[in-house]
């Protein structure tokens, strides 16, 4: 039994493919194996025997036509996208941040002037308009600052009206120039001329006075009373300014039928007085669009005739000059004759 019974010692190296039953096995190639056998196909003979392959190289896998490819940028859709966001709010702080510096010094500089012209007890504001130089004997008469006295709301209109009150003096002096080239064409027209004269240095203080510093100081203080005034005032002086554009003659106005006359007698003295026609008609459509521009913003206010009546009580009436000349007046005619 010892024969059967024995094992090799577990230290050999021993290799069981080396065993004589697994080599003859190998080696018989009557056994069909896997590879070739199929066992889903119809045949009634004996599985096919087994071929021994040699070994040859790896199958090369087949070649597939290269896509067609366009090179393309490679996109990073989350950071650029928030750089430009980023940079885009950047720059819009950065504006409005702009705006409010200028802002704040706009209102610091109106502070300054307000505080440097405020009136207090025995101080009186400086005046500065005309601005006449310092050399000149006689000094500026009004004080007047747009940006300071007059609301955002009004200051274009302000603007705008102080602009036509200098055009209304320059086509008043363009006048007087047509004039005299008419009076050195013509002799007999030295009325026309001394009137051209007369109207010059009358409307042009008056102008100012009468209505434009009316307007000025019932925007500046949303006075009704003053409204009223430049009401009245500016429709007359509207009124003078359709006379000026018909140029009625001997007036002294180079008005259309003025100049139309005139280019019998000369063409280069017509064409002069043609300009100052034409001067005196855009002068007249402003004046009708911006009467009744300032109508609009009239009725935009809290102003009427009763707070007109109150403000006439209130500051004329009770003005101590006003008082003292009428007081002198009554006692004068109520006196008796000596």
């Amino acid at each position: 039994m010892s024969k059967y019974t024995s094992f090799p010692e577990p230290m050999d190296d021993h290799n069981p493919f080396q065993d004589p039953a697994v080599i003859q096995h190998s080696s018989n190639t009557g056994y069909a194996t896997l590879d070739l056998y199929n066992p889903f196909e119809n045949t009634t003979g004996p599985p096919p025997p087994y071929e021994a392959t040699s070994p040859s190289a790896p199958p090369v896998p087949a070649q597939t036509p290269p896509s067609r490819t366009t090179p393309t940028e490679p996109r990073n859709y989350g950071s650029y996208d928030t750089q430009t966001a980023v940079n885009a709010t950047t720059a819009e702080l950065l504006r409005k941040q702009q705006e409010l510096e200028k802002k704040a010094q706009e209102l610091e500089r109106r502070e300054r002037e307000l505080s440097s012209h405020s009136l207090g007890p025995g101080a009186s504001r400086q005046n500065n308009w005309p601005p006449l130089p310092s050399f000149c004997p006689v000094g500026p008469c009004f004080y007047q600052d747009i940006n300071v006295e007059i609301s955002q709301r009004f200051q274009r209109t302000v603007t705008i009206m102080y602009y036509f009150w200098m055009f209304g003096t320059c086509t008043l002096l363009f006048n007087l120039i047509s004039s005299l080239a008419m009076f050195c064409v013509d002799p007999n027209n030295g009325v026309g001329l001394g009137l051209a004269v007369l109207w010059a240095l009358l409307f042009t203080p008056c102008s100012f006075v009468c209505w434009y510093r009316p307007m000025y100081k019932a925007f500046r203080s949303d006075s009704s009373f003053n409204f009223f005034v430049f009401f009245f005032i500016f429709f007359a002086q509207v009124g003078l300014y359709v006379i000026m554009t018909i140029g009625i003659p001997g007036w002294g106005f180079s008005g259309w039928i003025v100049s139309l006359a005139a280019l019998k007698t000369n063409i280069a003295v017509g064409a002069i007085m043609m300009i100052n026609a034409i001067l005196f008609t855009a002068q007249t459509a402003m004046g009708v669009v911006m009467l009744k521009k300032i109508h609009s913003l009239y009725r935009q206010t809290d102003a009427s005739f009763q707070k007109a009546q109150a403000e006439f009580t209130t500051e004329v009436l009770s003005n101590q000059a006003v008082r003292q000349a009428a007081a002198n007046a009554a006692q004068g005619a109520f006196s008796p004759p000596r």
